[in-house]
C-alpha cells in the first residue's frame, strides 16, 4: 500500500497516478532545443516527500554504479527508453544499498522511497525515489 497524507493508494494505482501527469513542450534555451516538461497533478504533488511502494518490471542500466534502479511500468521492449511508452511510465530509485542479489531485465519488483517529483532538469528521470530499496520477493 502506498500512503499518502490521510488517504491510501493501492501499489496498482500509483502509475495511473503519474499517468495524470501531463506534459508541455518547452525551449530549453541551454541546448537550444525543446523538451517535454512534466505538468504534475495536484493529487501526485501531495505525495512528494511521503514513502511509496512501487511495482514494476526492473530495467538495468549500462552503468557500473548498481545503486540506481530504475523501474518501468511496461518490459523493457515496451518501455520508454525502448519502446513507445511515455515518460509517466518510468521511475528511478536511488538505493541506500546495493541489491542482496542480481536482478534480471524485466523481473517484476518492488521499490519503495520518498517521492520527489522532477519538473526542471532534462537529465533526470522525473519520478524520482530517494533513500531507496527495493523489496525483493
Amino acid at each position: 500500500m502506498i500512503l499518502a497524507s490521510s488517504a491510501t493508494i493501492r501499489e496498482d494505482n500509483i502509475w495511473a497516478l503519474f499517468a495524470k501527469t501531463r506534459f508541455i513542450e518547452k525551449l530549453n534555451r541551454e541546448f537550444g532545443m525543446y523538451f517535454l516538461y512534466p505538468k504534475f497533478p495536484d493529487e501526485l504533488k501531495a505525495m512528494e516527500g511521503k514513502i511509496v511502494t512501487v511495482s514494476g518490471f526492473y530495467i538495468p542500466l549500462d552503468m557500473n554504479n548498481s545503486d540506481i534502479a530504475v523501474v518501468s511500468k511496461f518490459p523493457n521492449a515496451e518501455c520508454f527508453f525502448c519502446g513507445g511508452a511515455g515518460p509517466e511510465s518510468i521511475l528511478v530509485g536511488y538505493l541506500k544499498k546495493k541489491p542482496s542479489r542480481k536482478i534480471k531485465m524485466d523481473e517484476i519488483v518492488k521499490i519503495r522511497g520518498k517521492l520527489k517529483l522532477n519538473e526542471e532538469d532534462i537529465d533526470e528521470l522525473n519520478f524520482i525515489l530517494l533513500d531507496a530499496e527495493i523489496i525483493l520477493n
